[in-house]
Formats: structure tokens, C-alpha cells, sequence
């Protein structure tokens, strides 16, 4: 008997030994099979278009337009859904269905959609408002062991993608963005594409003490837009908010809660290891900060910022309907934590100073 009841409480003590070992696999392994998922998918969209097409599509992996991103209406470098043909918008969707999660694809063909309520609404406006100019670029040739990026953008919509020789995979800056962040008219009335993003935040900042509110709290003017825009390269903002630590039980879910609507729109192993990384840093390190008023309808803007990442949301254009919304990683955006790893990785294992 003692030696069974020993038996069990040692198969016990090697589970609890294991598991974080086997769970540390399991996410290597998703992370594997989804970037050969994402290397195949963009393969076959690159095979699938014209010689012209890949011209305008292609860069190398070191070229600076690799960081020539934005989300407002522009001309951009890439291949538009305008210019491809059934077999090639099919290869296109399929790419992108393996690059966002459901939710994520979703919600970017929503914003793609709300192109044409703008073009309803702004008769002979200034800007092309067309659900057809959102652009595919690749940086590098993709496979498994090279360096390379994938850029999806258009207006209101800016996703970007980078791998680094297996290293793993960075995924920011990630905007999405929306106008009207509610249909007020036509057939698509009622429709908030960013509802969930403005909801969650508010049910927590109205549920703040007034101890909680006078850090959560800032008394300025609400800017006119996100404060980081669409800079290359951006470091934390002022170290200010109501702190995860300062929260009830029941708010820290709501504060989660709103962290895990943005990674969502990601693939699974790319949301879980996000998550994995926020939780190791320290959840008390997170701040939630507001600005302007918490009735809806009304100018806001709000953050969400921790160790290594930054949620900025403003909604004050339009009369207060006209959301931006953008996740960026102050080491990772453009996969730069990744490219330093993997030299780090060749100077111990080859020495300093080689080519490699």
C-alpha cells in the first residue's frame, strides 16, 4: 500500500515536471506548422500570379519599403485585389484565411467593407473609396528557413507578418480601423465592426472606483488620434493609468478580456504565445488608461500598455465615429527582436564577426 500510495504521489511530481515541458512543445510545434501553413499559403499566391504582378508585388527582405506602412487612403506597392483574376482572389482569401484567425478574417473583410458605405456616403469625395484596393506584399522569399515578410494593408487595415530563419513569428504592428465605427444608414445599418474593442473598455473604465478613476483618469483634451501614428519604430508612452494590480478580480478578467479581443484576430499559436509572453512579464506591470468622456458617442480615446506592448484606441473623428485601433510591440514590430535573436544565436554559436 506504501509503496503504491509512494508510486502515485511520484507519477504525480513527474506530471507536474512534464507538463509544462510537453506544453512548451505543444506551442512549438503549432508555431512550426503554422509557418510552413503561412509559407505554403503565400507560395501558392505568388504562383498564381503574372510576371508583372510579381514585380509589383515582391521585395527584398531588407528593403525599406518593408516599413512603409499606413492606414490612411494612399497609393501603395503591392498587389491589389483589383488587379487579380478569380483563381488569383481565390489563392489571395485562402492566404489570408490562414494568416488571421476566423474572427480576424472576418473582421478585416468587414473593414474592407465598409469602403463601400464610404463611398455611399462621401458622393464625389476626394478619396477612391473601394473595397479593391487592399494590397498583398511579400518581403523575401518565403520558406522555412529565410528571412521574410508578408504585408496585407489598405485603408483602415494594416497587418504585418515576419519571419526570421525559424525563429518565430512577429506580428505587429497590427491596425485595424473603422468608419463609420457605426452604420448609421443604408444597408449595413447598425453595424459596428470595432464593437467588442470600444465595449469591453468601457465596461471596465465604468466600473472603476473614483480611487481607481483618479489614476485610470487623464484630464486632457482627447487627442485626434492615436499618439504613436504610423511611426517605424515607437518606445513605451508615459508611464500613467490605473495599474492591473489596482483592479478588482472581476476587472482584471475585463482587462484581459480586452487584450485577448486584439489577439484573437490572430491564428491561434500566434495569440497564445502572446498572451504566454504578457503573463511572464508580469500582469501587474500592465496600466489602463482613458481620456475624454465614457458615454458612447461621445470623444475617447484609450491604452493599454505593458512591458513590451502597447494598445492605443482613439475614436474622435466624425463626431466621435471613426475608430483607430493598433497593437504594436515597442522590441518586436517588424520582427526586430527576432533578427537580434538570430545574430545573437550565430555570434555564440560561430564566434563575433562572421559572415554568414
Amino acid at each position: 500500500m506504501i509503496h503504491r500510495i509512494f508510486r502515485r504521489l511520484l507519477q504525480a511530481a513527474l506530471l507536474l515536471v512534464f507538463l509544462p515541458v510537453a506544453m512548451v512543445a505543444n506551442a512549438q510545434q503549432a508555431r512550426i506548422d503554422l509557418t510552413q501553413d503561412m509559407v505554403d499559403a503565400t507560395n501558392r499566391f505568388l504562383a498564381s500570379l503574372t510576371m508583372q504582378q510579381r514585380n509589383n508585388g515582391t521585395y527584398a527582405f531588407d528593403d525599406e519599403e518593408r516599413f512603409n506602412w499606413h492606414f490612411i487612403p494612399r497609393d501603395r506597392n503591392g498587389v491589389p485585389f483589383r488587379s487579380m483574376n478569380a483563381a488569383q482572389r481565390g489563392a489571395a482569401q485562402d492566404l489570408l484565411q490562414v494568416f488571421f484567425s476566423a474572427k480576424g478574417y472576418q473582421k478585416a473583410e468587414a473593414v474592407r467593407g465598409l469602403e463601400s458605405v464610404l463611398a455611399e456616403i462621401e458622393v464625389n469625395g476626394r478619396f477612391d473609396r473601394d473595397p479593391e484596393l487592399y494590397y498583398i506584399t511579400v518581403f523575401g522569399t518565403p520558406a522555412m528557413d529565410s528571412d521574410w515578410a508578408l504585408r496585407y494593408e489598405g485603408h483602415h487595415l494594416a497587418y504585418n507578418w515576419t519571419f526570421v530563419r525559424g525563429m518565430g513569428i512577429a506580428s505587429s504592428p497590427q491596425f485595424f480601423g473603422t468608419n463609420p465605427a457605426e452604420v448609421r444608414t443604408g444597408s449595413q445599418i447598425g453595424t459596428r465592426v470595432l464593437a467588442a474593442e470600444e465595449d469591453i473598455a468601457r465596461d471596465l473604465v465604468t466600473s472603476l472606483d473614483s480611487i481607481q478613476m483618479s489614476d485610470a483618469y487623464l484630464d486632457i483634451d482627447v487627442p485626434n488620434d492615436i499618439y504613436t501614428a504610423a511611426e517605424q519604430e515607437i518606445g513605451p508612452l508615459d508611464d500613467v493609468g490605473v495599474s492591473y494590480s489596482q483592479l478588482t478580480s472581476q476587472q482584471q478578467l475585463i482587462l484581459i478580456a480586452l487584450i485577448e479581443e486584439l489577439t484573437s484576430t490572430q491564428p491561434d499559436a500566434i495569440a497564445a504565445a502572446r498572451m504566454e509572453k504578457i503573463r511572464s512579464e508580469g500582469l501587474d506591470n500592465i496600466k489602463f488608461l482613458w481620456i475624454g468622456s465614457r458615454e458612447r458617442g461621445d470623444p475617447h480615446y484609450y491604452r493599454v500598455q505593458g512591458p513590451s506592448f502597447l494598445i492605443e484606441y482613439d475614436n474622435t473623428q466624425n463626431n466621435a465615429n471613426h475608430i483607430h485601433l493598433v497593437w504594436r510591440d515597442f522590441a518586436g514590430d517588424f520582427g526586430r527582436d527576432l533578427i537580434r535573436m538570430h545574430y545573437q544565436a550565430v555570434a555564440s554559436e560561430f564566434g563575433p564577426g562572421h559572415n554568414h
